[in-house]
């Protein structure tokens, strides 16, 4: 294995999901440098049915965060288990963020045509995430986020189409403190030679 193959599997091996941000913002030219890794992704029949909302507005994302917590707080109700419970008080709050406060939110939406967006935007999001890895950047996908798509007039602020569907948002931002491995689980493998 090369060099630059190491790289990208020590790149894909370390990256975190990062729930603890610094102020520090993360500049323009950095995020076009995310989103321009992102549009590399595959795409089935080359659609490339992304649309990107960057929102650094603390305000917004705010209100999208509140108007998301009480949405997702009702679709955990009937949901158990030791980290659902304990996410579930953080809904509760008041001043929980689902953003965890981070400088940037890029919101990956995918074309209503497009019949395979879902995948499309998903291997866009991984690639975005691991050009921010790269980068020094940490990042979190948020899918509590995806009820924002609920709110028409969130959608109007945000620039949003009805003929896009929010897929993928994910915050950017420093870390804090560096966030650690959660254990992997050994997946069931089947060769067949």
């Amino acid at each position: 294995m090369g060099v630059a193959e190491n790289a990208v599997i020590e790149n894909i091996k370390t990256r975190r999901s990062v729930r603890e941000f610094t102020d520090e913002d993360v500049n323009n030219e950095d995020i076009k440098a995310i989103i321009d890794a992102g549009i590399h992704a595959p795409s089935a029949f080359n659609s490339q049915p992304w649309f990107f909302v960057v929102v650094k507005n603390r305000e917004m994302m705010t209100r999208i965060s509140d108007h998301c917590k009480p949405r997702l707080l009702a679709k955990l109700e009937e949901a158990t288990g030791e980290t659902i419970e304990e996410f579930k008080k953080y809904l509760s709050m008041e001043e929980f963020d689902i953003f965890y406060n981070a400088p940037v939110l890029i919101i990956i939406l995918g074309n209503n045509a497009a019949i395979t967006a879902d995948y499309d935007c998903s291997l866009c999001a991984e690639n975005m995430m691991l050009a921010a890895h790269s980068m020094g950047i940490g990042s979190c996908w948020i899918g509590s986020a995806c009820f924002v798509q609920e709110s028409a007039e969130l959608l109007e602020e945000l620039g949003i189409t009805p003929d896009y569907r929010v897929i993928a948002p994910i915050v950017f931002g420093y870390e804090s403190k560096v966030t650690e491995e959660p254990p992997k689980k050994e997946p069931p493998i089947v060769w067949v030679d």
